[in-house]
């Protein structure tokens, strides 16, 4: 008997839709071996370990549609790449990352599986396998795995290189609304729509996010005094230079008084209601090591909210809170905090957490904040005693809904006036519900680029979706950032078709980006002569920010090796299933998986779109039931039946006709479209060019001109 164990022979990172799925996703191709001869149910134990580690399998639906029936599956008998398939897939979930879809399938060699999974960036999902391969191995030979480790290691990665929280809530947005989106950088840069109808964001800031708003922001005296200048209620302070100005201001402003940097964020290095001179000149060195200056000021009275604004209109409100433990007469002020508040599930470092965890190593400020009490980390509490541990607590219980009309109005003023299309505003008051002349009342600060975590995934309260606000604000009701794709598989008819059909589309006025395969083009400058029916070429056309059209070429191998570099498309144009050579690697080796292949373009095509078909070609004829959009068939023959019965039912062709090219539009030749006449029988290259020009609305005169000008250079 083989080895039980799996060994990976490809893994295929698919950064865009493929013969799986719409979205990203990697594709394994992984040898079980051994477990061919011995599903799960022989596996002595492996039911019970694997449980016992992923709890969260019992919610597995499989393919029975309700929770528990993966684990029926298991029960009953599964194999190796369906069982990986689940855990890495239960790793996503586990480690606060999107995921559902996976899929297992045999190939045509024994024992040799593509298993399939969804996963929202190349290297974590790397990660997130190799970690399910090393539990499954360990659940199959009863060895210990330590998943608490292998979660952290998928979560580091996720914060070098994965998309944060905030940036993947407005995509997610984004993704509601049907606008595209290309990652720009391993960071959070990312690029909202395509060509010359995109936007970026980096996080929660925009293409509308000025430099100059953000340097106010940034600079607290100048943001104070403009909002004040402009009535935004605003504590009174200024900026200090040594710890004997700071208490000599902080005795003039009246005590007691709040101690913070002049540009730092997160309420890191601020120090609030401080008394004594020792606190104060102590608040100093910590402010000072946060930030590049330091600011004091009057302490004002009232409770943390941060108040999210977009387009100068408030979209959410949150309200921190004071932490305090109680002693039990016997436990450590810092095992209070791990006992009483670090304990919450919703504490923690990792960016999905929505509260950050109460740390006395890296946090001086909740040190200072005890020593000011007369506690030490390591004082004994006694039984009932309250400590207050945090003042400026994570803004995160969610009360958008009580906000007052007059304080809301004041938030959108101050984002206005400092200039910021998403700014969160942070103010002190007592009550939220309260108009801010019946309370102690005041701005603190206005950030750029605000975290939305608090908003989406608050602690307590309705979660708002803060990233529907962002996109509006970005692309209106109505935008959703495309611009006009035109793909075609490779083909020997359309030799020369891209730039043919691109110097059309330049005529008629647009801009266009060409990738096929004779070169990259932008524009009228062609920028490399190597062949570019490629992902790379396609994707850096799509970022330039001139494209207002997009004409690519594309292959069978390229989706299956790549996948393809834009999610929908406008015309797609298919004239044959393809070839099966050069596709034995990927276990395309009969027509069945190579129209599976080819179906993929046709699937892409949006509602509004057109799917451009070979009506002599029989094999392509199930494709006109797969798309969402228009269809156009093409026929060098006259007589064709399914183009008959098409044009009968009032759909649109492009028929050869001794030597015209005639347009079929609602039963009858298009009266604005008239036969075009050539010198010889039309090629269906020349049908191909005719039923693009049509679909996006060349002039006619234009697209005559062309047409007649490739007939005679033939």
């Amino acid at each position: 008997m083989s080895p039980l164990e799996l060994v990976v022979h490809r893994v295929l990172w698919l950064n865009g839709p493929n013969i799986w799925t719409y979205r990203s996703c990697i594709e394994t191709l992984i040898d079980i071996q051994g477990f061919e001869e011995a599903p799960s149910n022989q596996l002595p134990g492996f039911y019970e370990r694997i449980t016992a580690i992923l709890p969260g399998l019992a919610e597995h639906h499989c393919g029975v549609g309700q929770p528990g029936g993966f684990l029926m599956r298991l029960r009953d008998g599964t194999y190796a790449a369906h069982i990986l398939e689940h855990i890495v897939i239960e790793l996503h979930l586990m480690a606060g990352l999107q995921a559902g879809f996976g899929k297992a399938r045999e190939t045509s060699q024994r024992g040799v599986y593509k298993m399939v999974f969804r996963t929202p960036d190349e290297f974590v999902g790397k990660a997130c396998l190799e970690a399910g391969i090393a539990l499954f191995d360990a659940c199959v030979h009863d060895k210990a795995f330590d998943l608490k480790s292998a979660l952290k290691h998928i979560q580091h990665v996720c914060d070098d290189k994965g998309i944060g929280p905030s940036t993947q809530h407005i995509l997610d947005a984004a993704r509601e609304r049907r606008i595209p989106f290309i990652r720009l950088n391993q960071k959070n840069l990312v690029q909202l729509g395509y060509g010359c109808q995109q936007q970026r964001i980096w996080t929660a800031e925009t293409s509308n996010t000025s430099a100059i708003a953000e340097s106010i922001a940034g600079d607290k005296t100048l943001c104070k005094s403009l909002l004040s200048q402009c009535g935004v209620p605003v504590p009174e302070g200024s900026e200090v230079h040594s710890a004997d100005e700071t208490w000599a201001k902080a005795q003039a402003i009246g005590l007691p008084v709040v101690v913070k940097p002049t540009d730092a964020n997160h309420g890191r290095g601020l120090s609030l209601e401080l008394y004594k001179e020792a606190d104060i000149r102590a608040a100093y060195d910590l402010a000072l090591n946060e930030g590049s200056g330091v600011m004091v000021e009057p302490f004002i009275k009232g409770i943390e909210h941060r108040v999210l604004v977009v387009n100068y209109q408030v979209v959410a409100v949150a309200r921190g809170e004071l932490l305090y433990v109680h002693g039990d007469g016997s436990s450590t002020l810092a095992q209070l905090v791990d006992a009483q508040i670090n304990s919450d599930p919703q504490r923690g470092w990792e960016e999905y957490c929505p509260l950050d965890p109460v740390d006395f190593v890296t946090d001086p400020t909740a040190v200072m904040e005890v020593r000011r009490q007369g506690f030490e980390p390591t004082s004994i509490i006694g039984q009932g005693q309250a400590v207050l541990v945090q003042r400026n607590s994570n803004a995160s219980i969610d009360v958008t809904d009580d906000i007052h009309p007059e304080i809301a109005r004041l938030c959108g003023l101050a984002a206005r006036v400092v200039g910021l299309d998403v700014a969160g505003v942070d103010l002190l008051c007592e009550d939220i519900a309260k108009h801010p002349n019946k309370q102690s009342f005041a701005v603190v600060e206005v950030n750029a680029g605000p975290g939305l975590k608090m908003h989406f995934t608050p602690s307590q309260g309705k979660p708002r979706n803060v990233g529907a606000a962002i996109i509006q604000s970005l692309f209106g009701v109505q935008g959703n950032g495309r611009i006009p794709i035109i793909s075609y598989f490779t083909h020997p008819e359309l030799a020369g078709f891209g730039p043919r059909l691109a110097t059309v589309l330049r005529d008629k006025g647009e801009y266009v980006g060409l990738a096929c395969s004779e070169g990259l083009w932008v524009g009228s400058r062609q920028l490399s002569f190597e062949p570019s029916a490629h992902w790379l070429a396609g994707r850096n056309c799509l970022t330039n920010k001139n494209l207002s059209t997009l004409v690519m070429e594309t292959s069978q191998k390229a989706i299956l090796a790549e996948g393809l570099p834009f999610d929908r498309c406008s015309i797609a144009v298919v004239l044959s299933l393809g070839e099966l050579t050069g596709l034995e690697d990927f276990d395309i080796i009969n027509a069945e998986k190579l129209f599976n292949v080819t179906r993929t373009l046709i699937d892409l095509v949006l509602s509004n779109g057109v799917c451009v078909l070979n009506a002599d070609e029989v094999a392509l004829l199930p494709l006109s039931e797969l798309s969402d959009g228009q269809i156009i068939w093409l026929t060098q023959r006259e007589d064709n039946p399914i183009v008959k019965s098409h044009i009968e039912r009032g759909g649109m062709a492009i028929v050869s006709t001794g030597h015209s090219i005639v347009f079929w539009q609602d039963k009858h030749p298009a009266a604005h479209r008239p036969p075009v006449r050539l010198p010889q029988a039309p090629s269906l290259q020349q049908l191909a060019l005719a039923a693009c020009g049509w679909a996006l609305q060349v002039s006619h005169g234009l697209l005559t001109a062309e047409l007649c000008d490739l007939a005679e250079n033939a």
